[in-house]
């Protein structure tokens, strides 16, 4: 049966759920304060990069059944209202700023029908969905009692799309109280995924809230414990590579995420590990996520790492040298700069006194946006000519099949640090590169 649903906050994770679920059936609304970023959306153009998004505004804008809206109000006759705004960390805390998403309920509930479920996606402390709903109760018309429900998002970037329609769970967390009317309600939202055999976890709101934070924690501490390994694996001359193919045959560890290299950025996993260490703290159980400290400054480390060897294999100074660095987003597939591990050791080179060009297929805009004194190309070419030392910081497919040949023949010296363990060895050193990575032994 299709609904009409209303998507608030278009972001990353609005435009691309505001879309998919118009692609689904149903009639959307799609709203944001941000003007600009609507008429853009209206006009069939995302303001992020994100593959297949443009394909797929132009698939359904077409059929009338998404619309976006600057007016809260223009939202009032849907059955489910989706809540997709930002969570950033505060300001010099490493708490979640959940203001939007109350912000949000609040203006939303004088709208709100006693049959409308709203529907909270944004990442957010455990505790928060149970406050929400007693302020957005406070500010419903009198004689509608305030559904709520928390379905959690677990989209990478890159792959927005089909974990958006095809994740490998559905959670919802419900209030007992409407437990059997909610379900059913989020049921018919997902009906198309659901029948294919999409399993779904129904759960309490605290289960459901904490559900991401834990995955993005654990996610975050795999990733880190490579890259742990990977500092033994250089002071004993360990292929740290090798060392990951190994260990993840083994099906109760697995191979993913366990890709040494720069580390983690993004708009989730640092802020996630922080936010949830600082509610953990409030609840009193600070003592169970000391770890995730640990995870964080072993993130940290490898960035710095990264222009020590640059600096090594420049003799033991970075000033003056030409220094291109491959990549800026923090993952491939993005034009996310947010927290990238790429433009912290670009920066880093700058500072330490390198001339710096960095090139990014779809991020060059970003970049800028963010650190205006980088010189950004998205000139491939002209970001080799000269250089002294390539950094390859965001495995882009194009940087993983690029002609090892035919860029030696562009720099000034022929040196090569791979952060992100993704070129070929083989090809790369034949060509006449000298090769280094992190965790990686010298040849």
């Amino acid at each position: 049966m299709a609904l009409t649903v209303s998507v608030i906050g278009i972001g990353y994770l609005g435009s691309v759920h505001a879309a998919c679920m118009a692609d689904l059936g149903h009639t959307v609304i799609a709203v944001d304060v941000d003007a600009e970023k609507i008429a853009a959306l209206a006009g069939g153009h995302s303001p992020i990069y994100e593959p297949g998004l443009d394909e797929l505004l132009a698939r359904v804008l077409p059929t009338g059944r998404l619309t976006f809206t600057t007016e809260l109000a223009d939202a009032a006759a849907a059955d489910v209202h989706f809540i997709c705004v930002g969570t950033p960390q505060r300001e010099g805390e490493p708490a979640a700023d959940v203001s939007a998403v109350f912000a949000v309920g609040e203006g939303l509930a004088p709208y709100l029908r006693g049959d409308a479920l709203v529907v909270g996606k944004s990442t957010v402390p455990v505790g928060t969905a149970a406050a929400l709903r007693a302020r957005m109760q406070q500010r419903a018309p009198e004689g509608v009692s305030v559904r709520l429900a928390w379905n959690p998002e677990f989209l990478q970037e890159g792959h927005a799309i089909t974990d958006t329609v095809s994740p490998n769970r559905f959670v919802y967390g419900v209030d007992p109280r409407t437990r059997d009317a909610d379900v059913a309600l989020l049921d018919e939202v997902y009906a198309v995924p659901l029948s294919a055999g999409m399993p779904r976890i129904v759960t309490d709101y605290a289960t459901a809230e904490l559900v991401k934070v834990a995955a993005n924690a654990f996610l975050a501490t795999k990733i880190s414990f490579i890259n742990a390994m990977s500092e033994v694996c250089e002071a004993a001359g360990g292929d740290v590579v090798a060392l990951a193919d190994a260990i993840g045959a083994d099906e109760r560890i697995g191979r993913a995420f366990l890709g040494a290299g720069v580390g983690f950025g993004g708009g989730c996993l640092p802020k996630d590990i922080r936010a949830f260490m600082a509610r953990a703290g409030e609840l009193g159980a600070d003592q169970a996520l000391t770890f995730l400290r640990e995870v964080d400054a072993i993130n940290f480390r490898r960035r710095s790492r990264m222009v020590d060897l640059a600096r090594e294999e420049l003799g033991g100074s970075l000033r003056d040298r030409r220094v291109t660095v491959l990549g800026a987003a923090f993952k491939p597939d993005s034009d996310d700069v947010r927290d990238s591990p790429a433009l912290d050791v670009a920066q880093a080179c700058r500072s330490a006194g390198a001339k710096v060009v960095v090139h990014d297929p779809k991020a060059v805009g970003t970049a800028r946006a963010a650190h205006p004194l980088l010189e950004c190309t998205e000139d491939l070419e002209a970001a080799l000519r000269g250089a002294e030392i390539v950094l390859l910081l965001t495995a882009w497919r194009q940087y993983r099949d690029m002609d090892p040949g035919w860029a030696v023949t562009l720099v000034e010296t022929p040196t090569v640090v791979d952060g992100r363990n993704a070129l070929d060895v083989g090809s790369w050193r034949a060509a006449g590169w000298r090769y280094r990575a992190l965790g990686r032994p010298t040849i």
